[in-house]
């Protein structure tokens, strides 16, 4: 009885993963639907909707959503996880020994990592924008006397969507994920009601008809396969949310539920336009009976706000990866969930991304246009993480050189026909995401260059710890009672600040710890796993605290966790020393441009305060300036 109680209890968790996955994860690729088809017949590039173009536009989304979904990123790139966390940043920092010196093949992954990961920054703001327009805008296919407020009526949505966040994923997931059922259930009624108007569109499964519109379309064809991709935009954002739940429920919830689903509706759209050619200009709102029309924008429009979710989650995750593996600025992390340490919210990563998706639906005014300008980024992206799991493959999978080239050309000209068709929209608005991208490339490898530059000038001023303590038991200073902690960004050296207080005040505490908090290239470190605590004797110790890069430290947390270790301190009796360098651009040392030192000086004043960060209480804490010349 017991072990039945047991196996219910676990299915009902696995089944309300499940749910919650339609809620986080599909919401982009699941209301594609929407604007996808059109694009290949009333976009910016619109071809005839005859029915060879029909049969051929709806094979090429077929085979894309298989190919590219079904077996690249569900059965291949889900396996390429650190440790239950997926991501691009995840997925560099498995293959690159992240604080090591590196080879120029690990220099390349890290390069290449950071620019993939920067450019899901760009199409990111596109998608909430996009997906929440193009379902409010079936309110003008009920009546064209409500087309002036579309606009307005998204930006409201939009605008309420991100002040939700701070609520939590847990929450917005669970809320989102019976929606989405019905969501779905919907795109799968309305595809077989659009299927017996003409059942021939069945016949769109062989691929021979995709391959025969491109041959015979040529060039005008590219343009149609931009289009398509439409279909495949959420994969990247799929990879990145895998760790709020899970690979299993992922993949559950895409082969029973959202692939079906999703190929009956596009189906059903291709059906109706093989009946009547003039509904390419909305064929999805075509679909539905007239008295459904508005019950319809209003699921619609639920569904698009998710799969806005899908990529905020995803953004929230990227960007916490990156301020660990400190290639991003400090920022404020908040834990929404007690239970699962995925599940964050980053205040000024919102209000950005909040700012520039309704900046772009003030600017391009209609799905339509916004769609010319939207997959560049993704496109670019998925080649790299296509390159990546090539390594992940010969490195850590041990495949051969045979079985992992082949798979990996094979995803290269799929992805690479994709980048090529959304490059052509670069003039249409694809310069959009691409500078998005390559201006929070610039940032991060700056902010990275820049602290490596900092730590170097540091280095000069600090001697090792073992010479500290024979000039302190030599001349031994004044001790004063309570304990002082000295963070350290060196584990094997003392730090400027502690010799600063040592020159300027004469004077230390009977107990002085020198703590190092690093970050490990894994997710998360284990709190048994955590603490190494050494006795260097005078009252001197070294602490250091290792966390992986999906965790967030806590310093007087670790400071209760070396009690059993025989280390004990007094919260109330307890100060903390830290050093507040201020770098000082100059065109004296060549360690990076003057411009590039002034912007890394920049970020560097307006992050996260160490004591925030750090979870420090601030009435408790010294801190000592430094200037520093990079």
């Amino acid at each position: 009885m017991k072990m039945n109680s047991s196996q219910n209890q676990n299915r009902s968790q696995h089944a309300s993963l499940v749910m919650a996955a339609l809620g986080i994860v599909y919401g982009d690729i699941g209301t594609s639907p929407l604007y996808a088809l059109r694009e290949c017949f009333h976009g910016t590039y619109p071809h005839p909707a005859t029915p060879d173009n029909v049969l051929g536009a709806l094979s090429l989304i077929t085979w894309s959503l298989i190919v590219v979904v079904s077996i690249k990123y569900l059965v291949f790139v889900l396996r390429a996880d650190n440790r239950g966390e997926g991501g691009i940043l995840a997925l560099m920092a498995l293959l690159t020994p992240w604080r090591q010196n590196r080879r120029f093949s690990q220099r390349l992954i890290l390069v290449i990592g950071l620019f993939g990961a920067a450019l899901l920054y760009g199409d990111g703001a596109i998608t909430p924008a996009i997906s929440v327009l193009s379902a409010v805008e079936g309110l003008k296919v009920a009546t064209p006397v409500l087309q002036p407020y579309i606009v307005p009526t998204t930006v409201t949505i939009l605008t309420l969507l991100f002040l939700l966040q701070r609520r939590g994923t847990a929450r917005v997931g669970a809320l989102f994920g019976p929606v989405m059922v019905v969501w779905f259930a919907v795109l799968a009624l309305l595809g077989v009601r659009g299927i017996s108007l003409a059942p021939e569109v069945l016949d769109s499964i062989n691929p021979l008809h995709g391959f025969r519109f491109i041959m015979r379309e040529g060039w005008d064809g590219v343009y149609v396969l931009g289009a398509v991709f439409l279909v495949v935009t959420g994969g990247e954002a799929l990879y990145a949310d895998m760790g709020h739940l899970g690979r299993s429920p992922i993949r559950l919830a895409w082969f029973c539920g959202v692939l079906p689903a999703l190929l009956l509706n596009y189906f059903g759209q291709g059906a109706l336009l093989l009946k009547n050619p003039a509904e390419a200009t909305e064929p999805f709102y075509h679909l539905a009976p007239p008295w459904a029309l508005y019950p319809l924008v209003c699921l619609a429009t639920l569904a698009t706000i998710i799969a806005s979710q899908a990529v905020i989650s995803g953004v929230f995750s990227l960007t916490n990866q990156a301020i660990q593996l400190d290639v991003s600025p400090r920022m404020r992390v908040i834990q929404t969930s007690s239970e699962e340490i995925g599940q964050i919210y980053i205040p000024a990563a919102n209000f950005g991304l909040m700012t520039i998706t309704i900046l772009l639906v003030l600017g391009f005014q209609s799905s339509s246009s916004l769609a010319a300008a939207y997959g560049v980024a993704v496109s670019t992206t998925m080649v790299i993480t296509t390159v990546l799991v090539c390594y992940v493959m010969r490195r850590l999978w041990r495949w051969s050189v045979v079985a992992a080239g082949g798979l990996t050309i094979a995803f290269l000209v799929v992805d690479l026909s994709f980048f090529g068709a959304n490059i052509l929209k670069l003039l249409n608005g694809g310069w959009f995401p691409l500078l998005a991208g390559i201006t929070v490339f610039v940032l991060m490898t700056t902010w990275r260059r820049g602290r490596e530059l900092l730590a170097t000038q540091l280095l000069d001023s600090v001697t090792s710890i073992s010479k500290f303590l024979e000039r302190t038991i030599a001349d031994p200073p004044n001790r004063v009672p309570g304990t002082a902690v000295f963070m350290a960004k060196q584990s094997d050296s003392t730090l400027p600040i502690l010799l600063h207080h040592l020159e300027h005040n004469k004077v230390f505490h009977e107990q002085v710890i020198i703590l190092k908090v690093e970050t490990e290239d894994i997710p998360r470190v284990p709190a048994a796993e955590r603490i190494v605590l050494t006795d260097l004797g005078q009252g001197f110790h070294q602490l250091i605290a290792r966390y992986g890069f999906m965790q967030s430290p806590n310093v007087p947390v670790i400071l209760r966790e070396c009690e059993p270790l025989g280390l004990v301190v007094d919260p109330n009796d307890v100060t903390y020393y830290l050093g507040r360098e201020t770098p000082i651009p100059t065109p004296r040392i060549s360690g990076m441009p003057l411009w590039r030192e002034r912007l890394f000086s920049f970020m560097f004043r307006n992050s996260l305060q160490a004591t925030a960060f750090f979870n420090i209480p601030p009435n408790r804490v010294v801190e000592i300036g430094i200037q520093v010349e990079i």
